[in-house]
């Protein structure tokens, strides 16, 4: 099967590019958060491919006065992954690697012209392997990149300028990871399952620091790094470091992180960053785990709706809401001594059990889709 995308130089196995490998949890992403520092705005895109399930999806949601607007479309893909467009959501790779603008005509109220300018290259986050016994639930490549974003959002009629200050972190990531509707076949032996996800992509006056960490429910680490991007830093002008950590404390009664110290030794120079969250964002806003929406999942042709919620009354207990994104106040005090202040995003994810945390729990993530 050809389609557009076969006319560049862009194959990696002797298929059409329709096709990708045999996996059929196979996925291309774009994914992107942006906010002005005070907080009076926060959004969040994600658009996922899905080339074996024939789908394309996309949330936008925006965080304004407490409350979360979403325009959520899935269409069918019909094999060609150079259309990335979702009814009224489209974007568009303007210079790539370094500019990228998204668009939404008007519907339900919701519009907009924003576009993501990088601060450096992106960085190449280690690949994402992992098992539950033999069954195979990621293998993934994830490039990240900090930015400045401008244009406008508007919201049933109010119309939202971003300013020169507004920032943000975008992430493209592709490979094997959970999508559409889960299997029912179950893992044999299921054995201890959790998945424990810290990401703080966060921006400094000249650089950009970025951390992450994924880890087994008895807290073993299977993936996790520091790097740092100086602005206008080429692909290989980042530091990196494995010699990293993050102290968290959750908010009582939830697997929301209240408050974090993250120390990440570059050889002699010590960066440390304090996160000390004032804002929350709920990821099922962007399609993450929420119990319809979920990313890849079949929504029929063409199918594009509305969803708002309000953010402070949401019930910390069901799946859908562990999932969150926390707009900080961030300290940071660099290898001299000298401190700065800034804003920036923790995003932490603890899916069943995390016992360094205390965070008991017997459920079976293999099934992403499950219902509480």
């Amino acid at each position: 099967m050809l389609t557009k995308a076969d006319d560049y130089p862009i194959h990696q196995t002797p298929e059409p590019v329709a096709f990708s490998g045999t996996d059929r949890n196979f996925y291309d992403r774009y994914f992107f958060n942006g906010f002005e520092p005070d907080g009076s705005i926060f959004f969040m895109i994600a658009l996922g491919l899905y080339p074996h399930l024939n789908i394309i999806d996309c949330n936008f949601s925006i965080l304004v006065d407490g409350r979360q607007h979403c325009l959520r479309g899935s269409r069918i893909l019909n094999s060609e992954r150079m259309d990335i467009s979702v009814g009224p959501m489209r974007l568009d790779i303007v210079e790539p690697l370094r500019v990228l603008r998204f668009t939404v005509a008007e519907q339900n109220g919701i519009a907009a012209d924003i576009s993501f300018k990088g601060r450096s290259f992106p960085i190449q986050e280690p690949r994402f392997t992992r098992r539950i016994g033999t069954r195979a639930f990621q293998d993934v490549t994830r490039m990240t990149q900090n930015g400045r974003w401008s244009g406008w959002i508007s919201i049933d009629g109010r119309r939202i300028d971003l300013s020169d200050l507004a920032m943000g972190t975008r992430d493209r990531s592709w490979g094997v990871r959970p999508i559409g509707d889960s299997d029912t076949q179950t893992i044999v032996p299921a054995g201890p399952q959790g998945y424990f996800w810290q990401w703080t992509p966060v921006s400094f006056s000249d650089f950009s620091l970025f951390y992450h960490i994924s880890a087994e429910p008895d807290g073993t680490i299977w993936n996790r790094r520091s790097a740092l991007a100086f602005d206008d830093a080429g692909a290989d002008h980042h530091r990196e470091t494995l010699d990293t950590h993050m102290e968290t404390t959750l908010e009582a009664g939830t697997v929301w992180p209240e408050h974090g110290l993250l120390t990440s030794r570059f050889g002699a120079d010590i960066y440390q960053v304090e996160f000390r969250p004032f804002q929350r964002f709920q990821m099922k806003g962007a399609g993450y785990f929420h119990p319809e929406w979920y990313h890849g999942r079949y929504h029929g042709a063409l199918r594009v709706e509305r969803e708002d919620f309000d953010v402070d009354p949401i019930d910390p207990a069901p799946m859908q809401n562990w999932h969150v994104q926390r707009l900080s106040q961030l300290t940071l005090t660099r290898p001299d001594g000298r401190t700065e202040q800034s804003v920036g995003v923790f995003e932490q994810a603890i899916i069943g059990a995390y016992e360094p945390l205390g965070v008991k729990s017997d459920r079976e993530i293999a099934r992403w889709d499950q219902k509480d």
